[in-house]
């Protein structure tokens, strides 16, 4: 079975240029009043190109950036080389990197990395975050839908799956909306996004 990363190494040049063209002010909009405007400890899961560690830092909060892609994450390093980012290889469904550091987060964000995982590493993997979240963090998570790229692992992933982890471990869901993509060529492949932010009580 191909890893949960297959095909990002591959493309990273191309990506590196694509993700840091768009502002992360942007992609985020949605879900940007439930960002804290409090200096606060995030954890960014599959942090890409850095791009929105760097936006994170800029709002003044710190990053651990988890990327398994060592092309994107040393490529990552050099574009946004900010002490308050520490950059580490993991990824779900253990983190057990992340883990070891022994440290709880007031955010956890997964930017297109859940749809990356099987059912089952799904619902380990939400455990995981659960278990790394501190008391009243919350966790924004986006899924993609739709056509799946060539040498890409992808699964049929949805809102209300998600949504009914989040309650089984007595998350409360703050937002939770599915929007075609804000890319007009992805949009018009049927591509579209789902977003949710949960919250430990």
């Amino acid at each position: 079975m191909k890893p949960s990363n297959a095909g990002y190494a591959q493309e990273a040049p191309t990506l590196l240029q694509r993700y840091e063209g768009l502002a992360s002010e942007t992609v985020h909009a949605q879900w940007r009043q439930w960002i804290p405007s409090a200096p606060s400890r995030l954890l960014d899961i599959g942090a890409g190109t850095g791009r929105d560690a760097a936006w994170f830092v800029s709002l003044g909060h710190s990053v651990l950036a988890v990327e398994p892609t060592n092309e994107l994450r040393e490529g990552a390093r050099q574009l946004h080389p900010k002490p308050e980012i520490t950059w580490l290889d993991d990824s779900l469904p253990e983190l057990t990197q992340v883990k070891a550091c022994s440290e709880l987060f007031d955010v956890i964000m997964l930017n297109a990395v859940w749809m990356h995982l099987n059912e089952a590493e799904r619902r380990s993997g939400f455990e995981t975050l659960v278990s790394l979240m501190a008391p009243g963090a919350r966790l924004f998570m986006s899924q993609r839908h739709g056509p799946i790229p060539d040498g890409r692992r992808m699964f049929d992933v949805s809102g209300a799956e998600t949504a009914s982890f989040a309650s089984a471990h007595g998350l409360q869901t703050l937002y939770h909306e599915r929007n075609g993509s804000q890319l007009a060529e992805k949009r018009n492949l049927g591509v579209e996004w789902t977003c949710l932010v949960f919250e430990k009580s």
